[in-house]
């Protein structure tokens, strides 16, 4: 704007100089110059202050909102900021209370690990199998029957034959004495299952199992079913349910021999079934034979009842008697007294007669 204002001016000045001298005086011209100098300086000097003004003030509003947007944006980046802080703040947490559980999850991994191996240790020996076995055996009767329940079964049971069974159950007639014995035959079983051993080796080791677990069965059927003091059967507890499954699935010909033998092949989950259900029978048996003393009981009641019965019913007539006897008594007691009355009405009349005549 300031450059066509100076052009403009410029040009003026111009045509000035080229207009002819012949009636205007060189004085006029200047003096005319001189005031438009003037008037165009203060025209600038105007137009420079408002357009120094407009730009301050568009300077200051364009700052301004300058600084709002700033702010704004300044906000939203701090709130965003906290957001993600939180968050990285909540992931961060989330992360270490899982590595603590991680860390804890090893921790019992290293423990199981020792554990298996440790009890690894214990399985390969013969002694120690047994003893585990017969701990397994005591936990299940102590979780069904409760610790030491002497009444319905004993652990290390000595028989009349002076063998001793890992447990005796006392279950109810027709079952009477049930011997339960525990057996691990793992070490052929190991050798027959693992498919790194040679099929050789691990053929000899089937036979091996099949002849053990036969064994097993007639030494507990000869041992612990004694006619007139147990039942005629037993039952044989085998620790592992892996052997018990391989039994069942491929080995039917064992079972059908321990059941011509009178000898159940029990897991500790069929085990814990089988004596859950006896808790049932037995406590039903002693349902029963308390709702027997309880009707026995009812039945003499009931006698001692009619006795009751018949007695009151003879002192029910004696009172009927005695109350008809009473009305009688009653009935003869008001004839009386109105005999009397009228005995008394009669004497009173005589004497008042004998007076009037003597005067």
């Amino acid at each position: 704007m300031m450059e066509y204002i100076i052009i403009g001016l410029l040009i003026l000045i111009l045509i000035i100089h080229l207009i002819p001298k012949k009636n205007i005086s060189e004085s006029n011209i200047t003096e005319r110059i001189g005031k438009l100098e003037t008037s165009m300086i203060r025209e600038i000097g105007d137009f420079k202050y408002d357009m120094s003004k407009e730009l301050d003030d568009e300077f200051i509003k364009t700052n301004k909102n300058i600084e709002e947007k700033l702010y704004l944006i300044n906000e939203k980046v701090n709130q965003r900021i906290d957001e993600n802080f939180d968050k990285t703040n909540k992931t961060f947490t989330s992360i270490l209370e899982r590595l603590s559980k991680i860390d804890e999850a090893q921790k019992k991994i290293d423990m199981l690990s020792n554990d298996i191996v440790s009890l690894q240790s214990v399985l390969t020996d013969k002694k120690t199998r047994g003893i585990f076995g017969e701990v397994n055996l005591q936990n299940i009767m102590a979780n069904v029957f409760g610790e030491n329940n002497k009444k319905i079964y004993d652990v290390q049971h000595t028989l009349s034959n002076g063998t001793i069974v890992d447990c005796i159950l006392f279950a109810p007639e027709p079952l009477g004495k049930i011997g339960i014995d525990s057996k691990f035959p793992l070490e052929n079983y190991r050798i027959m299952v693992d498919k790194k051993e040679s099929p050789e080796k691990r053929e000899i080791a089937l036979r091996s199992f099949r002849m053990d677990m036969k064994k097993h069965i007639d030494a507990i059927s000869d041992k612990y079913i004694i006619e007139g003091e147990t039942s005629n059967q037993a039952i044989l507890f085998l620790p592992a349910e892996a052997i018990f499954a391989e039994l069942l699935a491929y080995h039917s010909d064992i079972i059908d021999y321990a059941y011509k033998k009178r000898v159940w092949i029990t897991s500790p989950t069929t085990l814990m079934s089988t004596l859950t259900t006896l808790e049932v029978i037995i406590k039903n048996i002693e349902r029963d034979k308390y709702a027997k003393v309880i009707h026995k009981e009812l039945n003499l009641l009931s006698v001692e009842f009619k006795r009751y019965k018949e007695r009151w019913d003879k002192l029910a007539h004696s009172i009927d008697a005695v109350s008809r006897d009473v009305k009688e008594i009653h009935t003869t007691t008001e004839k009386i007294t109105k005999k009397f009355d009228s005995i008394n009405n009669v004497e009173m009349t005589d004497e008042y007669e004998k007076n009037h005549l003597l005067e």
